[in-house]
């Protein structure tokens, strides 16, 4: 258990993995709204584990860790979130990743890991300091879900990864070397593959050539649901999907959160059919009525979401849904 002078404390918030997600943090200055440890924990398989250091905080990522260690049993954890991980200034994650991949052979179960799972209270997309997350891919080779929030310091390196069927990069600004980490690493169990590229002001500078690999979908044979997503480039990307070898394979699409205007939709409904589809996500675009019109005739089978439209005024410059 968790030694005297740093008890932790629980909280249950939401859902991740299809599993209760259950906070854990060590004692904050002025938090009395959570539960102690010392109450009875669900299961160990039974939740998902995000461990938050609060702002402030006396003790830090790896006495927090001890004390989950201590207090649940590793070999059972099938998710974890990785939450603020700082005490006051915003730091690398770089050693919280080290220490968690220092003890990866105690988690034989672990499938599901959120790096970062830290929202705009805490600290904004693009603030969030990163660092290398391939050797939490090598690491794990049980993973089947990653999720990765924030491109500032962010690396990738190309990587084979067996079980992997989910993979995220939530981001204000993903850098171009990692998008083309992503591009050629083996991952062939992949069926969900979600890029959120961002602006070049916070890092974002990947390119239409970044993706191509992604696009021809050789690599990537049980690819299902592809999102190119929050991108200064829309319009590129749905004319570079709308011809794009891997789109008949897919079951969902989404060119959701960034910029697109009327001539990518365009593009994209003068290219291959999308009537396959089961799902498409242009939310947060910049179409007409007349266009979002045509998108819903020429797909009447398809789902598709055409929410938040956003004011198209030549004055004013489009924005994607994330960029700070």
């Amino acid at each position: 258990m968790p030694s005297r002078g740093a008890p932790v404390y629980i909280t249950t918030a939401g859902h991740y993995f299809h599993l209760p997600v259950v906070n854990l943090s060590l004692n904050e200055p002025g938090r009395h709204d959570r539960h102690s440890l010392t109450d009875e924990l669900p299961a160990a398989d039974a939740a998902a584990w995000r461990l938050s250091v609060g702002y402030g905080s006396k003790h830090g990522f790896d006495e927090l860790w001890s004390a989950f260690l201590a207090a649940v049993d590793p070999a059972a954890v099938r998710a974890l979130l990785i939450g603020p991980w700082w005490m006051r200034d915003y730091v690398p994650v770089r050693e919280t990743l080290d220490r968690i991949v220092a003890d990866a052979g105690r988690f034989p179960a672990l499938e599901a890991l959120y790096i970062a799972d830290v929202t705009s209270e805490d600290c904004e997309i693009s603030w969030l300091e990163m660092s290398d997350v391939t050797p939490v891919l090598k690491a794990f080779p049980q993973l089947t879900e990653l999720v990765v929030r924030g491109g500032n310091g962010l690396v990738l390196n190309p990587v084979r990864h067996d079980r992997l069927t989910d993979l995220r990069f939530e981001s204000g600004g993903l850098p171009d070397d990692v998008v083309r980490a992503v591009a050629a690493s083996e991952l062939p169990a992949l069926e969900r593959l979600e890029l959120w590229f961002g602006v070049d002001e916070y890092g974002g500078d990947a390119t239409i050539d970044d993706i191509a690999p992604i696009l021809a979908g050789t690599r990537l044979p049980s690819l299902r649901h592809l999102g190119l997503e929050n991108s200064e480039f829309q319009d590129e990307i749905a004319a570079a999907v709308a011809h794009a070898p891997v789109v008949p394979q897919l079951e969902s699409l989404s060119l959701a959160m960034g910029v697109l205007s009327d001539d990518g939709a365009a593009a994209l409904l003068d290219g291959q059919p999308l009537t396959h589809l089961k799902a498409l996500d242009l939310h947060h675009h910049y179409l007409t009525d007349a266009m979002q019109e045509r998108v819903r005739q020429a797909l009447p089978g398809v789902e598709v979401d055409l929410s938040e439209a956003e004011e198209d005024d030549e004055d004013e410059w489009r924005y994607v849904a994330v960029a700070e």
